[in-house]
């Protein structure tokens, strides 16, 4: 199944799939696509860049366009809300729906929200909206569906700030979380240290560390590191780029520094990583 709407003068692109057909598997090899996959019957085993991840029944997961994900087409129940920037900005929109750098933001695990209750009635509802708006052809079917994208990314913001480590976190802090998660996709190549996003945000290192501590379950260092980690492994797996190419494009002067970096958080160099996830692809 696959439900489309497109504009050609605006290039704008929304996509309903399951993914069972082949039209709709060829999206996982077009760019700037954002996916968020919804479980709906049963637990479904996806490829996310370059780790497996089971989404449970009534989860649902939110993709970037930097994410790298592979679905089977023998899933059971699965449901994906597929659009491109041009459909919907999440940067432009931001003030609107406060998703940006918070339900999308290119960590190396992208969020997962849990339905239930009132959430999954929503979510069923706006389901079989996002289902009858595709079948009217009108000059209104755009933005029907940009009205509905934008409620369910709503209803996703407050479920996932209500299951936060610390569901009481105000509004400064929440947008102070956002506001970093974003300078480091933006900055991450560049800078490496706590200390410099700090700067940036005119906080303290030890500000950012308590104010992570407490509301997440990772620390500030953590995001960077897993941005750089995550960068690497596409760059390793989806360019020609040499390691000490990479290395370069990462921030790292020396690449020994950069391999060293790469062993502690993944295990292995970068040449054996390539050559593992090669092998098992082939």
């Amino acid at each position: 199944m696959k439900l489309s709407y497109s504009s050609f003068k605006d290039e704008d692109v929304f996509v309903l799939t399951d993914f069972k057909c082949d039209p709709a598997q060829k999206l996982f090899s077009e760019k700037g696509l954002y996916k968020i996959l919804w479980s709906r019957n049963a637990p479904v085993n996806l490829m996310v860049d370059d780790y497996k991840l089971s989404l449970h029944k009534n989860e649902v997961i939110f993709c970037t366009p930097l994410n790298t994900i592979e679905v089977p087409k023998d899933n059971e129940g699965l449901l994906a809300f597929v659009f491109n920037k041009q459909f919907f900005c999440i940067q432009t929109h931001d003030d609107q729906v406060s998703c940006n750098g918070f339900l999308f933001f290119g960590s190396a695990q992208p969020q997962i929200i849990k339905l239930d209750g009132s959430d999954l009635e929503q979510f069923e509802l706006m389901s079989q909206l996002f289902y009858n708006d595709l079948a009217v052809k009108d000059h209104l079917q755009g933005e029907m569906l940009r009205s509905l994208l934008k409620r369910l990314l709503i209803v996703s913001t407050r479920l996932l700030e209500s299951n936060m480590h610390d569901p009481s976190i105000n509004r400064s802090h929440l947008d102070l979380i956002r506001e970093y998660n974003l300078l480091v996709e933006k900055h991450f190549k560049k800078y490496h240290q706590v200390k410099e996003y700090a700067s940036l945000l005119f906080k303290s290192p030890k500000t950012l560390s308590n104010l992570f501590s407490k509301h997440i379950h990772k620390s500030p260092l953590a995001v960077i590191n897993e941005r750089i980690i995550l960068e690497a492994k596409r760059l390793l797996l989806y360019s020609n780029l040499s390691n000490d190419a990479i290395a370069t494009e990462l921030g790292y002067k020396d690449s020994s520094h950069f391999s060293k970096f790469f062993k502690k958080h993944t295990g292995d160099n970068p040449t054996a990583f390539k050559k593992n996830k090669l092998a098992a692809i082939t």
